[in-house]
């Protein structure tokens, strides 16, 4: 892509109204623009991200064996009020209703309607287990929405649903979400932390959050140090197999929300070095809630002897939209967003040091060819702004590399490579930048 063809309205200064480095980055860096209070519109490049966010989330779900469907934004109140939930989920619900008077909602999020589905559909304790899942909007009227995409009130949610026999399967299912969502984080290139978190109002007796720490976070968490050297399950995970070893490694150290914080265990079972009291970033949380919405909603499956029986249900959120924020919370710098090679909006920016120059932009030009032939993602500045400019944008929109070609390297037979992360450059032949930025690329994609 031609930056002189692209919409990338980046601003020199930080917005007044942007509080925490996230919000500011990418207001600056044109991935959002703000269009009411917790409501932004992506902007090409910032939605360029969010679907990379999105595909590694999908693979990572369908490879734990979860099914992809997508429902309606808006619901009947009348599910939620079968579930007992519609009076009681508060004024962050919108509610709506509808020229004929049916009273509707913009959902915050779908365990009554996946239900709903469910029961419609499945009749027999064969078809289970099932794990269901979406991409969608949501919408919830924050009081104070605030840190941009972190604190929104509409967001775009991962959100999943498993249905099994009995509390036996419902908790391996909860497993395999607990697992794929480990390899999901390590993938966007974050160190998440699942902890023990209260249920709040989706219900169930077992939850884990999953945690980013950073300081700018609205979580106050406590954990084990340990945590953060623990190793990911590979991509070889057999999903079929016994998980509950991963998931006592990751669940035997100490770690909390201050919600269902334990001073004394805390104080008691983790050595005074290992205990880390700081703040995180929720970005995922899982749910076991059992017959929670089945009995009330009827959702049931016949057994071999005829009678009938209600699911055990559980639900898997992530905050898709956040993540953005969180990421580059976790990974920037002063310059700008250093994004992580598996989301970044283009893999390189290639940056024409002399417009108008018969040479470099021929040189510009064989190198963009050659790298979009071989499947590289380009974003090549072709505009007349000074080099200085062209430098200090490309830092603040953060993509993993940058190739610089002006008239002194162009004679040398040498073009300048740029690692964004850790700032390194080198100089090298042009067909060597474009075999070091083909293999970057392959090595990631084989992740």
């Amino acid at each position: 892509m031609r930056l002189s063809r692209y919409f990338l309205p980046t601003l020199k200064d930080n917005p007044a109204e942007a509080q925490i480095v996230s919000h500011r980055l990418m207001l600056r860096a044109g991935l959002i623009r703000q269009e009411a209070a917790g409501i932004y519109a992506w902007l090409p490049l910032g939605l360029r991200v969010l679907r990379n966010i999105e595909r590694i989330v999908r693979e990572e779900m369908d490879r734990a064996g979860a099914l992809e469907l997508l429902m309606p934004t808006l619901q009947l109140a009348d599910l939620w009020r079968e579930s007992g939930r519609y009076d009681a989920y508060g004024p962050e619900m919108l509610r709506i209703r509808d020229r004929h008077e049916r009273e509707l909602l913009y959902g915050p999020t779908n365990e009554e309607m996946i239900t709903e589905i469910f029961r419609a559909g499945v009749r027999s304790y064969r078809d289970l287990p099932l794990n269901l899942y979406h991409l969608q909007w949501k919408f919830r009227d924050e009081q104070r929405p605030r840190f941009g995409v972190m604190r929104g009130r509409e967001f775009l949610m991962k959100d999943g649903y498993s249905f099994d026999l009995d509390e036996a399967g419902a908790r391996r299912s909860y497993n395999r979400m607990f697992v794929a969502y480990l390899r999901t984080f390590a993938r966007l290139g974050l160190r998440a932390i699942p902890m023990r978190a209260e249920t709040g109002p989706i219900g169930g007796d077992l939850s884990h959050e999953f945690i980013v720490l950073a300081e700018t976070g609205e979580s106050e968490v406590y954990c084990d140090r340990a945590l953060l050297d623990l190793p990911v399950p590979g991509a070889d995970t057999d999903y079929a197999g016994d998980l509950e070893p991963v998931i006592r490694r990751w669940t035997a150290p100490y770690a909390a929300t201050s919600d269902v914080h334990d001073a004394a265990r805390f104080d008691g079972d983790v050595p005074a070095e290992r205990r880390l009291h700081t703040r995180g970033i929720e970005v995922g949380q899982i749910f076991y809630f059992g017959t929670k919405y089945s009995e009330p909603m009827r959702a049931a499956v016949t057994l071999p002897d005829g009678s009938s029986r209600p699911i055990h249900g559980g639900s898997y959120g992530i905050g898709v939209s956040r993540l953005t924020g969180a990421i580059i919370e976790a990974s920037h710098d002063q310059h700008g967003i250093v994004w992580p090679e598996p989301v970044a909006p283009f893999d390189v920016g290639l940056i024409n040091l002399k417009p108008g120059d018969t040479a470099v932009e021929a040189a510009c030009d064989a190198l963009y060819a050659k790298l979009d032939v071989a499947g590289v993602q380009v974003l090549y500045d072709d505009t007349d702004e000074r080099a200085g400019a062209k430098f200090a944008n490309m830092d603040l929109i953060g993509l993993p590399w940058q190739i610089a070609i002006g008239p002194r390297g162009l004679a040398a037979g040498r073009v300048e490579l740029k690692r964004r992360a850790g700032g390194e450059r080198i100089e090298l032949a042009p067909d060597d930048a474009v075999a070091r930025l083909v293999d970057a690329r392959t090595s990631r994609t084989r992740a």
